[in-house]
């Protein structure tokens, strides 16, 4: 088998895919690379590069200017756009990744979202390799997160960081009786 693209699939422009690669469900692919064994469920992928040993799916936005490295996995509900995601890099299920530079082996919880608009202009963040990032994270843009940062649930990133910290930023709760 080269390659298996479904019966609902809309494959729109130039677009090339390696061998082993399945395109499923009612996905759509527009002038996108896709490289070998890559699987895409219920996704849609808009100019961008998908590297080998990709998982997309399902319910994914992969937007223009996306490059998808080497045994990425992206889960449900994401949206990713003019970013680059290093290999064996996870961004698992209901999160936002725009005008992001990520690297290898990075872990982006649920709810996660990289804040890269201020009104005015489109910013960058950077994130470095071997970094964890919980869930309910804010990475506000221009924002560089350095190798190894380990950043708490719930947490709001506006400023840099060294190598190995371990960010929280989040107000304690409180109880009060109404």
């Amino acid at each position: 088998m080269k390659y298996f693209i479904d019966k609902n699939v809309k494959i729109i422009g130039e677009c090339s895919f390696g061998d082993g690669t399945k395109i499923l469900g009612s996905s759509v692919i527009e002038n996108s690379v896709v490289g070998k064994n890559v699987t895409i469920e219920d996704s849609h992928v808009t100019e961008s590069v998908i590297d080998d040993e990709v998982k997309i799916g399902p319910y994914v936005n992969v937007r223009a200017g996306t490059h998808l490295c080497e045994g990425v996995k992206v889960g449900a509900f994401v949206e990713i756009k003019n970013s680059t995601i290093g290999a064996h890099s996870k961004v698992p299920h209901l999160s936002y990744v725009g005008d992001a530079d990520i690297g290898e082996r990075v872990n982006i919880g649920c709810g996660v979202i990289f804040a890269n608009y201020d009104g005015k202009m489109k910013r960058k963040s950077v994130i470095g390799d071997d970094v964890f990032i919980g869930c309910n994270v804010n990475i506000v843009a221009p924002v560089k997160i350095a190798d190894k940062t380990y950043i708490c649930a719930g947490t709001t990133v506006t400023k840099d960081t060294e190598e190995g910290d371990f960010v929280i930023g989040r107000v304690r709760q409180e109880n009060r009786k109404r």
